[in-house]
């Protein structure tokens, strides 16, 4: 993995002075036991420089060669967690010394990025048949049908969760000015629960669910929401509703109950919030409701709701027309999650 060394200028000059007699490539190389593929360089870099010396270079010369060069991209590609502290142990074991400065400079050289790995959700071989044969039976569907949509779930809202993420200019001893720092309090100051829906449309209902949600809770949810957020959306008849299959949704109660409200149920792959476009929207309460600064749990779900209600239907409308989009880059990652 470490580079050749060079040929010494009295080589140089006699490969030259050979190839000058008359004699060819592969005569000098057996001659001089060099490879003939050094002697043909040295005489290009004659005949195009006319010299064999190489100039100052700025520098030292990098110690990792092409061949390994070749190998940490291919440990990258099959092992993306192998440390620099990896690298330099295998470089030493090969016989080059190099530090883990000299394993950044090439890894930033190649392209490479130090990133922290996004979390999602455990995808077992189940899901990921199911994932996949989602995208492919839904990835023809047309525009409209996923405008008939009516999607839902849950998410917790902490009261200062996301303040600590906002970025201050400073100098540098001014770290502890109070203008430069974000009072936080345990535990967040605690967190609400909202149970939602939107279609293309625009957003539905807003809910604050209290204590533990179970299947009787949901029912209720759904009672006081979702058919008030259907007529709300002007969604018609026909319409579908979207929920993920967590145990309360997939109750027998629960499908008894919308079996008996006549409320046709698309089916969902597990582990795929990805693929529920109302993520974003929560993404986007996240950001909003901080800016508002709440001061307590029941400011949390006031301020929750007016911003959910400001949300322009066109963000809604475009994350139902982009939806296919969703279905290719599953199939594209064979069933794996996407960076949606």
């Amino acid at each position: 993995m470490a580079k050749t060394k060079e040929l010494s200028k009295d080589v140089r000059d006699k490969i030259v002075d050979l190839h000058k007699a008359g004699m060819g490539y592969k005569t000098i190389a057996k001659q001089l036991d060099e490879k003939v593929t050094t002697v043909g360089a040295i005489i290009c870099k004659w005949k195009k420089h006319k010299r064999t010396v190489n100039l100052p270079r700025p520098g030292a010369p990098c110690k990792i060669s092409p061949r390994g060069v070749a190998m940490i991209m291919r440990t990258v590609r099959n092992q993306p967690r192998t440390t620099q502290d990896d690298f330099v142990n295998d470089f030493k074991a090969a016989g080059t010394i190099v530090t883990k400065k000299t394993i950044g400079n090439t890894q930033r050289r190649e392209g490479l990025k130090s990133c922290s790995a996004r979390k999602v959700p455990l995808l077992k071989k189940a899901h990921i048949h199911a994932r996949l044969k989602f995208a492919n039976e839904h990835l023809n569907d047309s525009e409209d049908n996923w405008m008939k949509v009516l999607w839902s779930d849950e998410t917790k809202m902490e009261l200062f969760g996301i303040n600590s993420t906002r970025r201050v200019w400073r100098r540098r001893n001014a770290a502890y000015d109070p203008k430069n720092t974000i009072s936080t309090v345990k535990h967040g100051g605690g967190n609400i629960m909202l149970w939602g829906c939107f279609s293309a449309k625009g957003t539905g209902q807003l809910h604050r669910i209290k204590g533990t949600m179970d299947g009787a809770m949901y029912r209720q949810i759904l009672g006081e929401n979702l058919l008030p957020s259907a007529r709300a959306l002007k969604m018609g008849g026909g319409w579908v509703f979207q929920h993920d299959n967590d145990p309360k949704h997939t109750a027998k109660a629960t499908k008894e109950w919308l079996k008996k409200k006549h409320i046709k149920v698309l089916e969902w792959p597990s582990q795929s919030p990805d693929l529920n476009p109302i993520e974003n929207l929560w993404r986007e309460l996240k950001v909003r409701v901080p800016k508002r600064q709440p001061r307590n749990l029941n400011d949390l779900e006031k301020i929750c709701k007016e911003e959910w209600d400001k949300i322009p239907p066109e963000m809604c409308a475009n994350l139902v027309a982009n939806y296919k989009k969703r279905l290719t880059s599953v199939i594209a990652n064979k069933g794996f999650a996407t960076k949606y």
